[in-house]
This record gives C-alpha cells, sequence and structure tokens, in this order.
C-alpha cells in the first residue's frame, strides 16, 4: 500500500482515530498515518491535484484500516447506529485498503470548509443525499462528491465523506499495523 502524504505532500491529515477526539473516545492507532492500495492512492493524487486548481485539498480523516480497529467499533457501537460501521463478519471496504474517509480544506488558510455534519456523526445529517444544511455546506459536500466520483470513487450511502474506490472486491481483509506496512515495502 502507499502512504497518501508521500504522494503529495499537501495531502493534509486529521486522523482522528490516532487522538482521542473521535466517536469511540479514545485513539485506536498508534500513529496518525493513511494508506491506500496504489490503484486508490493515484486516484485520489489525480482528486486532490484537481482540486488544487482552486486552492482547496484533501484533508484524509483515514484510510486503510486494520480489520481488528474494524471489530472494535462494531463491538461499541449502540445497534441502532451500527449503520454507519462495517460488519466485521464480512469486512471492511477500509480493511483491504479501498476505501477513505475524508473532506476538503483550504489550500491558503488549512481550515476544512464546512460540511452539513461533522466526521463521524451518526446523524441523518451525514448522509449524503441530506436536504438540510446551508447552501455553502450542500455546495462543498457536493463538490468533493463530484471530485471524487470523477477519479473512480463511489460515496457511500450513509456517511458524506466515506469513498469506495472501484474494485476494491478484488482485495483481501488485512489486519496489519501500519508499521509493518512499511516492513513489506524493504
Amino acid at each position: 500500500m502507499l502512504e497518501l502524504v508521500k504522494l503529495d505532500n499537501s495531502i493534509k491529515l486529521d486522523i482522528r482515530y490516532a487522538r482521542s477526539d473521535n466517536f469511540i473516545g479514545r485513539p485506536v492507532y498508534t500513529e496518525a498515518r493513511a494508506f491506500l492500495q496504489p490503484d486508490a492512492a493515484y486516484s485520489l493524487l489525480k482528486a486532490h491535484r484537481s482540486l488544487t486548481e482552486k486552492v482547496l485539498g484533501l484533508v484524509i480523516f483515514d484510510g486503510y484500516r486494520p480489520w481488528s480497529v474494524t471489530k472494535l467499533f462494531w463491538d461499541v457501537t449502540p445497534q441502532e447506529k451500527r449503520k454507519f460501521v462495517a460488519d466485521p463478519a464480512i469486512g471492511s471496504r477500509h480493511n483491504r485498503g479501498c476505501a477513505v474517509d475524508l473532506s476538503i480544506y483550504d489550500l491558503s488558510s488549512g481550515i476544512l470548509l464546512p460540511m452539513p455534519s461533522g466526521f463521524d456523526e451518526f446523524t441523518e445529517r451525514a448522509s449524503p443525499d441530506y436536504n438540510g444544511g446551508t447552501a455553502e455546506e450542500t455546495e462543498n459536500r457536493d463538490l468533493l462528491r463530484r471530485t471524487m466520483e470523477a477519479e473512480g470513487f463511489t460515496v457511500n450511502r450513509n456517511e458524506w465523506w466515506h469513498f469506495d474506490h472501484k474494485d476494491w472486491e478484488n482485495f483481501e481483509i488485512l489486519d496489519i499495523p501500519f508499521s509493518a506496512l512499511d516492513e513489506a515495502k524493504r
């Protein structure tokens, strides 16, 4: 897999699962890093570069996710909110290195653009088709969706920030820590 910031250092990381400001309230990653399978990573790079023409860029919340983290998310999520997390019995597209959680930021200020909901907000506002919110929030969300779809990604039906790369089903479910991904390249 490829580490996203090594493809372009203007891709911003906001890896909340390496901090405590996430939906479970504690870090689940020991490192703030993001990886994707090569085809997905290069498609994401194209999306990022198309935004830089507008003085915007991509901010990554999560990429490849070890299966054990998916299992933890499932176990701590109440039944009524489980549509927002992957069932570990079938694995996640994140576990395959073919899903990315992201948003858009302003390259000149570093500030994230407003969206209809926050990242990992388990409400109806998270839907990519949510009709509430301001015109600016909707415009930003739709720009993200158009940009990612133009590069072979599909938005998740419950989360405006979650995109799956085409051909995800061709990859195995993995449970490898980030540090071992570095070792695999050697």
